[in-house]
């Protein structure tokens, strides 16, 4: 069957097509995408403006006619952090229902981790053993780990990369007093429920997903995008150390010149450097293998699994 999956982000909305069936990874038809950037559109009071909900329901409305237009016998849309942290999610969904026809569910912290372990767990199979994953979005950090394919643990932090840059930065260059109190957080806040992870012992595998870590891994010198998706790629510990302290010094256009960087998310990638470092730092990962399949594979293998279960190819 041809589903089409929306995937609404805090950084970008983003339709990815794909051909799956039971038994078979998902075979990517087609991509549109567009920076919605909502975790930006954020009011003083924490709900999502009036412009952010225009562009949601504007990408949300010509998405459905992609869809269509592709074939899909099924859409799936789910949002993120930035959904669901706003004040006002309910509104927003309602909105964009009303005008679309289209209900977007709003996926838990801990759904997002347990989705995005699913798919990681397939990419590397069994012999992972133990897997932790990691996932770094633009509102919040997912960490989730276990022996199954269900995880034993998995949760959510309040740490992506965009939402950073936002509270810490502002719009300006990051000052020295802004690092360390960047790092402090970040630090704080991931080592409060490390043992919900270090109790079971070091993991047999670790691995990472989403476009920071990708960005990372490819600015400390993994292979690019176009070598395709069964490309070995990992994110050094000690490689991206040495790196962060010249992206704290580099300007926009600097930045966006580096491999794997894009000139929208410039401002975001010193935060989602220091949250990638700390993970490793604090689970005691020497790298994390970056994984090409994340939530919206996830998404897709669950709705697969559970078709199979209703008898339906």
């Amino acid at each position: 069957m041809r589903v089409g999956v929306l995937d609404i982000g805090s950084n970008t909305g983003h339709l990815l097509v794909v051909d799956a069936h039971g038994g078979a990874a998902p075979l990517p038809a087609f991509s549109f995408k567009q920076p919605l950037r909502l975790a930006e559109h954020l009011d003083a009071g924490g709900a999502v403006t009036q412009t952010g909900i225009d562009a949601l329901a504007s990408f949300t409305a010509e998405s459905t006619t992609v869809a269509e237009d592709k074939g899909c016998e099924d859409m799936l849309a789910f949002a993120t952090s930035a959904v669901r942290d706003a004040v006002n999610s309910e509104d927003v969904l309602d909105q964009v229902h009303e005008r679309t026809g289209v209900r977007i569910e709003v996926l838990s912290g801990e759904d997002e981790a347990r989705l995005t372990f699913l798919a990681v767990r397939r990419w590397f199979g069994w012999s992972a053993g133990r897997l932790a994953v990691f996932d770094i979005g633009g509102g919040s950090l997912e960490i989730a780990a276990g022996g199954d394919e269900a995880p034993d643990v998995a949760w959510s932090l309040p740490l992506g990369a965009a939402r950073l840059a936002r509270q810490f930065f502002g719009g300006r260059a990051p000052g020295e007093d802004d690092i360390r109190a960047l790092r402090r957080q970040i630090r704080g806040e991931i080592a409060r429920d490390a043992g919900h992870l270090l109790r079971a012992g070091a993991p047999d595998r670790a691995a990472a997903t989403s476009k920071t870590f990708r960005s990372l891994a490819r600015i400390c010198g993994a292979a690019p995008s176009g070598d395709g998706a069964l490309v070995p790629r990992v994110l050094a510990l000690d490689a991206l150390a040495d790196w962060i302290p010249k992206l704290v010094t580099m300007s926009p256009d600097e930045l966006a010149a580096l491999p794997g960087v894009s000139p929208s998310r410039t401002h975001q990638i010193v935060p989602g450097a220091l949250v990638a470092e700390a993970c490793m730092d604090i689970f005691d990962l020497a790298e994390l293998e970056v994984c090409p399949w994340a939530l919206r594979e996830g998404v897709i293998l669950e709705r697969l699994d559970q078709l199979s279960v209703l008898g339906r190819p």
